[in-house]
């Protein structure tokens, strides 16, 4: 075999002949292309088409990419790293043609999809390109044999994500070129197999053709790095095992979907690696992820139950026969965070403990507290992966969780730091989206729970305006700049709306901001606004009491009632709580 790089600028006309046949080989994803990306390629070949004009043979050469292929120069079988998807559409479109020519044209074009196999000649049909075992026959009958495009225009059976795909666009293509006069037909045809080029790149083997797929320009879906990973953790597999464990990969692939499985495989690397990546996530799993040196073990054993884990936090969805509701719901207040550092421990709790659901209500209550002491604290991005890294690593050490040192524990002094921001001023404190989730979360608590917030639109509105007009009853209530200033950003201030800020309403006189902009119909479906609406005036007394009833709410939920000050703990250690005469406060 050669052990050398090729590259060569090759018409259709040369990739769909004996030089090559294709194969997609069972690592790859799916066909994965959409009628977006086909109905992108039919309008810049139309389009480049119609801008020249004249005679076909005449037009300047149009390149459509490059294709990363596995492939000895002496042998025509080619196995497809890169160029999966403008090869199959290619295909799909070139089928559409035929379908819509006279009968001797078509003939001309079939070769270009398969070359028909002889009886007198003792030979098979040879297909220019098949996809990948779940795929090639669909696409053989269909696509490639003359009689199929037809047949696929008008099948109704249930057919799978990469099927429904090849199905979409042949339609997609069918309507486009029915349009076009038997002329424009044949010139479409013609330019396709004669002016299209494509840079083919041949490589001797796996590990090369990976190395430059990434840097080179393609039309198409990139290839992602768990495409990569797959190639390399399948490929150890043994050959009579490797289409089960192909089919395993796909199907969780195609469960989470393609862009969530990639999230997955960032978590799981974060599970092992324990601190911020500083390599990419293929180098990082090759180092950190020591199961991957045995493949099998790794999808079953790793994969697969992460995969079910990470589908169920996404969907908050958790199946058991006890506490699954409350679980779940830990979840959805989990998701709706501006972060996702939580979710590598949850995953390596998940997939040990998902069968006990006592551990796991105790352990998402305390997450969900955890995450959102974080969140109002306002921990930066290396405290959340320190911490939530040491969380996963008691996980695997089957450490007390409950324990006061746990990292799933807030220390007296968080707790502290926790109720101080609640009772400070929150909504300055806070982006729109975290203010947003804390007043949710404290309105679902007020709700007794079960409550469900699928609004287009939810803000944050401040019941005493941050710019009350002078001559406005709300100075009256507030006559002091000092006392708008320290309640104005506070919970007790803040409720709940579903439509977008008004800046005009919100300085309205109270009787008339609570019927015109905190109510739709009279109503709100928050509890928090609710609680508005039921007051007659909105006095300092008013805002006051409010605030202690909401902060208790949060104090009695998170378990705040024994925070202690940094200097109370100072005295605690050193021992002069129990001597107020000695206190460090004197």
């Amino acid at each position: 075999m050669s052990k050398t790089l090729v590259a060569h600028e090759q018409s259709l006309s040369k990739i769909f002949s004996d030089d090559y046949v294709f194969q997609i080989p069972g690592y790859q994803r799916p066909y994965s292309w959409t009628t977006e990306q086909a109905r992108e390629l039919f309008e810049d070949l139309i389009g480049f088409m119609s801008a020249l004009g004249g005679p076909v043979e005449s037009m300047p050469p149009y390149f459509l990419g490059s294709i990363v292929l596995i492939k000895d120069e002496a042998n025509p079988k080619a196995d497809v790293v890169d160029g999966q998807q403008r090869l199959t559409t290619l295909t799909i479109l070139l089928s559409a043609i035929r379908a819509f020519v006279t009968e001797g044209h078509a003939k001309e074009i079939t070769p270009l999809l398969y070359e028909q196999g002889s009886a007198i000649r003792g030979t098979k049909d040879r297909f220019r390109l098949t996809l990948r075992e779940r795929d090639k026959d669909f696409f053989h009958q269909y696509i490639q044999r003359e009689t199929g495009f037809s047949d696929l225009i008008s099948l109704n059976d249930t057919l799978s994500n990469s099927q429904a795909n090849i199905k979409a666009n042949a339609i997609l293509f069918a309507e486009r070129i029915e349009k076009l006069s038997e002329t424009e037909r044949l010139s479409l045809a013609q330019f396709i197999v004669t002016r299209c080029y494509l840079v083919v790149v041949a490589t001797p083997d796996i590990d090369s053709a990976y190395r430059i797929f990434s840097v080179l320009n393609s039309r198409g879906l990139d290839l992602s790095a768990t495409d990569i990973l797959k190639a390399q953790i399948i490929g150890n597999i043994p050959d009579t095992l490797k289409e089960a464990y192909t089919q395993k990969w796909e199907d969780a692939e195609e469960d989470l979907t393609r862009d969530h499985f990639g999230d997955l495989f960032s978590h799981i690397r974060m599970v092992y690696r324990k601190s911020k990546p500083k390599g990419t996530l293929i180098k990082e799993f090759s180092e950190h992820v020591t199961e991957i040196k045995q493949p099998a073990i790794f999808i079953d054993s790793v994969l697969l139950p992460m995969a079910r884990a990470y589908e169920e936090i996404l969907d908050a969805n958790y199946e058991s026969n006890a506490h699954a509701e409350q679980v779940n719901e830990h979840l959805k207040w989990l998701k709706r965070l501006e972060f996702s550092d939580w979710v590598p421990p949850a995953l390596a709790f998940m997939a040990r403990f998902r069968q006990k659901p006592d551990a796991m209500l105790a352990f998402f209550r305390d997450l969900e507290r955890l995450a959102y002491a974080m969140l109002v604290t306002k921990f930066g991005i290396n405290e959340r992966i320190d911490r939530f890294s040491r969380l996963t690593q008691h996980i695997e050490n089957a450490n007390d969780l409950y324990d006061a040192h746990s990292p799933l524990q807030l220390s007296a002094t968080e707790k502290f730091n926790l109720y101080s921001k609640l009772d400070g001023p929150i909504y300055e404190a806070l982006s729109a989206r975290a203010r947003s989730a804390l007043l949710l979360r404290l309105d679902s608590l007020l709700s007794g729970g079960g409550a469900i917030y699928e609004y287009d639109t939810v803000t944050v509105e401040h019941v005493l305006p941050q710019t009350p007009l002078v001559t406005s009853k709300w100075i009256e209530w507030f006559p002091e700049a000092k006392d708008r200033i320290l309640w104005t950003h506070r919970i007790g201030n803040l409720a709940l709306l579903t439509r977008k800020k008004n800046s005009a309403a919100s300085n309205y006189e109270f009787d008339i901001k609570k019927r015109a902009y905190f109510t739709r119909n009279g109503i709100s479906p928050f509890v928090l606004t609710t609680q508005v609406l039921d007051k007659g005036e909105w006095s300092i007394n008013t805002v006051e009491a409010r605030q202690r009833e909401l902060l208790s709410v949060f104090e009695n939920y998170w378990r705040l009632a024994d925070r202690k000050s940094p200097l109370q703990e100072l005295e605690e250690l050193l021992g002069l709580d129990e001597n107020p005469g000695h206190s460090l406060n004197h």
